[in-house]
């Protein structure tokens, strides 16, 4: 063959133009009323449900199934109901969970996911109007009116773990004990507008000139 093709390159390439011809006709992508041939009955095919799909396999009728009772995700930091969901039964926690602890530490972590995450709607001090309000987007309450201020701070770990009306649950970006942080910290910025000179520490009243 190839002594037959050495000399003649017109036939050389009209042989590889046809050859390439064949080859293309075999390509998947072709308009074609038939319906395609699967030699292998992979997951093009696989027998499958949509998100949101019913099904009457289930009682509820719902494809998408809740999470099994008592279940936690693997690597949870902790097993407490309380620290995972905010809630010591029905009502909300007035308190921390088992294993934080009210620090520096704690409200600084507080802070720093804070300014992150929930500044741009609520603004570093937590009056509501953040960058994205003077946007156009409707204000959140301020964490300084009254009926916020009563919010157990179980409350806000829900709300940040669920959202709630415009907004949308933080779980997948803040975790469990960041959510606690910024929970713990939203306290703080609430006590910043309602503190009395009684509860600031005497070197630092001095320092600052108070009497």
């Amino acid at each position: 063959m190839r002594l037959l093709l050495r000399g003649r390159p017109r036939l050389t390439s009209l042989l590889l133009a046809g050859a390439a011809a064949l080859m293309l006709t075999g390509c998947r992508g072709m308009e074609s009323s038939q319906p395609p041939i699967h030699l292998n009955n992979n997951m093009d095919d696989q027998q499958r449900k949509d998100p949101q799909e019913g099904s009457a396999l289930f009682a509820d009728g719902r494809v998408m199934r809740p999470r099994v009772a008592g279940t936690v995700p693997a690597g949870a930091w902790s097993t407490d109901p309380v620290a995972l969901t905010g809630k010591n039964g029905e009502a909300f926690a007035q308190t921390l969970p088992p294993g934080l602890t009210l620090d520096l530490a704690l409200l600084e972590r507080g802070r720093s996911r804070f300014n992150i995450f929930c500044a741009p709607c609520h603004a570093a001090t937590g009056d509501g109007n953040g960058t994205v309000v003077a946007r156009g987007m409707p204000p959140p309450p301020t964490f300084h009116d009254d009926r916020v201020r009563a919010y157990a701070i179980g409350q806000f770990y829900d709300v940040i773990t669920n959202g709630v009306r415009n907004m949308p649950s933080y779980a997948m970006q803040i975790p469990p004990q960041d959510r606690w942080a910024v929970a713990a910290y939203v306290r703080v910025l609430q006590r910043s507008r309602m503190a009395t000179l009684d509860q600031v520490p005497a070197e630092v009243a001095a320092e600052k000139g108070f009497k």
